[in-house]
């Protein structure tokens, strides 16, 4: 871990820090990343101070103090909160401040998008240039995203607090969501010259890890982490030198990460041994069947099957019945692969995308249809945003050529 690195994950604790004694999540949130600003400008001139916590916390306060001073007509108001007494007992653990932040950034009153634009900002620490960065968006719209959002949480008059017990649950798998999609993002970019945003990837398993550490009972909380550490350590096979994709079928197994499978396996086996069973759960066993799988040719599909027919029923989406269509068609032949994408493909949430097009290309190539599939790979191509896959995809089509 760099330096800069350990210095983002203090984030949550410095700005647990601020708004437990201070409230007003917006202001101390932008007092934070001002700090952050300071801290890049200076510190490689004047030296790392001794303690980097405390410096970042001095330096928040005292720009969080500057703006309370600049509003005068709203003074009054904010001095209330700036003396508000932090609770009995000093300050909360570090890790239950990222919980917190976390259910915070996870608020019912934001959109998907903007949940994991402000949790990357409060939680992750990047800066709202690396996040526009990330989602291949002008920092100017990024900025106004996050800044909606933090207006929302504030009207919405959300505390810096868990929420009540009843609510925790249904908050947590949005939580999980937010996780989940960061690391999508990250491990297949939508669009853009990279596959791989490895910056976002590792964002998303240590809030999962800093989850799974604050509930570790909750086994949907262990089944995202497990799934996380079984897919990324693929990422060292998955990309040529050139930046095209290599297919999990093609990669180099030696080259994966033997730790994170371990780690993933024993985490999925513990919760599938606890039960209720979940999707992320499900996820990672299916994740853990091709990791266990030294090369491709002996993959158990037969199991990879049965569990995608126990995660379509649990949480039933198209692109659970495409990856499902794909085990069919390795258990029962390319044509039964083929009849259940006729199935789902007039579902309008897979119709359009290059997903479905792909797929079926693919299992026409199985079924020795090359012309189709061909035609296939070539929509595909034309259809995704993402210039690594659009490489591989013609590359496909070329090779059936």
């Amino acid at each position: 871990m760099t330096d800069w690195q350990a210095v983002r994950r203090l984030v949550p604790e410095v700005l647990g820090a601020l708004v437990r004694r201070h409230g007003r999540f917006d202001a101390c949130e932008d007092a934070v990343q001002e700090a952050l600003v300071a801290a890049t400008a200076q510190w490689p001139v004047e030296g790392w101070p001794e303690n980097p916590r405390a410096w970042l916390v001095t330096v928040a306060t005292r720009r969080l103090a500057d703006q309370v001073r600049s509003d005068a007509a709203r003074r009054r108001r904010e001095e209330a909160d700036a003396l508000r007494t932090p609770p009995a007992g000093g300050e909360v653990q570090a890790d239950d401040d990222t919980l917190t932040l976390l259910f915070l950034c996870c608020h019912p009153a934001l959109t998907p998008p903007s949940q994991v634009a402000l949790t990357l900002r409060a939680v992750g620490g990047l800066s709202t240039a690396e996040i526009a960065r990330a989602f291949l968006v002008p920092e100017a719209t990024m900025a106004q995203r996050i800044s909606r959002a933090k207006h929302r949480i504030k009207a919405a008059g959300a505390g810096f607090a868990l929420p009540p017990p009843a609510e925790q649950a249904e908050r947590l798998g949005v939580v999980l969501q937010v996780v989940y999609l960061v690391f999508n993002e990250g491990y297949t970019a939508t669009a853009g010259a990279n596959l791989v945003r490895a910056e976002l990837t590792a964002e998303a398993i240590r809030l999962a890890r800093e989850l799974h550490r604050l509930v570790p009972g909750d086994g949907e909380v262990a089944g995202l982490l497990a799934l996380l550490l079984l897919t990324d350590a693929r990422r060292p096979a998955r990309t040529a030198p050139d930046g095209s994709l290599v297919p999990l079928s093609e990669q180099d197994r030696t080259l994966w990460n033997a730790e994170a499978i371990a780690e993933g396996v024993a985490l999925v086996t513990d919760t599938l041994a606890r039960g209720p069973i979940g999707p992320y759960q499900l996820q990672a066993a299916i994740a853990a069947v091709h990791d266990e799988a030294p090369i491709a040719g002996v993959t158990d599909w037969p199991q990879i099957l049965a569990l995608y027919t126990v995660l379509e029923r649990v949480a039933p989406n198209p692109t659970v019945t495409l990856n499902r269509a794909v085990a069919v068609a390795m258990v029962r032949g390319p044509a039964a692969g083929l009849a259940l994408l006729d199935a789902v493909s007039a579902d309008e949430r897979v119709c359009a995308s290059h997903h479905l097009v792909s797929v079926r290309a693919h299992l026409l190539e199985m079924a020795g249809d090359h012309g189709a599939a061909r035609a296939g790979y070539r929509e595909a191509a034309r259809r995704t945003t993402s210039e690594p896959e659009r490489r591989h995809l013609l590359a496909r089509a070329a090779r059936l050529g």
